[in-house]
């Protein structure tokens, strides 16, 4: 009785630790998506000429056009941009512009130094520090786009 005590008590005790061993799961594998059904795509909107015209206060169409300043530290990035010169197309609340100016933009506009653009502006909303010191009136149209004004013509 003994020696089956001895051999038979380590094997039911295998049997039952390995029987008993829970099996890792990935958290990707026991994952219930809730919201499958509302999740959708996110295609970022791209405003046409006429949306980016109608939807901005200042329109500047100008070849004098480069990056100032940047910063990409703590906080929101933000780019600013000089324009040395050019055309006022549209104004809604100045009559004149006084050139240079500077302007805020949320992200960095794909530029080329050859081509003439179309700067689409609208009031400076927050930034009120920058606003100071870099003494700010504008930002850039969010949706909007860099157009060149050759395809115009």
């Amino acid at each position: 009785m003994n020696k089956k005590l001895i051999i038979g008590l380590p094997v039911v005790l295998m049997i039952v630790l390995v029987s008993c061993e829970k099996k890792y799961q990935s958290p990707g594998s026991y994952e219930n998506d809730l919201f499958a059904q509302e999740r959708q795509e996110g295609k970022a909107y791209i405003m046409n000429k006429e949306e980016c015209f109608d939807g901005s206060e200042l329109v500047i169409a100008s070849a004098d056009v480069k990056l100032a300043d940047s910063s990409k530290g703590r906080g929101k990035s933000f780019f600013l941009y000089k324009v040395g010169s050019g055309k006022v197309l549209k104004t809604v609340r100045d009559s004149t512009v006084k050139m240079p100016m500077m302007f805020l933009s949320q992200y960095k506009l794909k530029l080329r130094n050859s081509d003439s653009i179309y700067v689409y502006l609208k009031n400076l909303e927050g930034y009120r520090f920058i606003r100071k010191d870099r003494n700010l009136n504008y930002q850039w149209l969010k949706a909007a786009p860099v157009y060149s004004v050759k395809g115009d013509k």
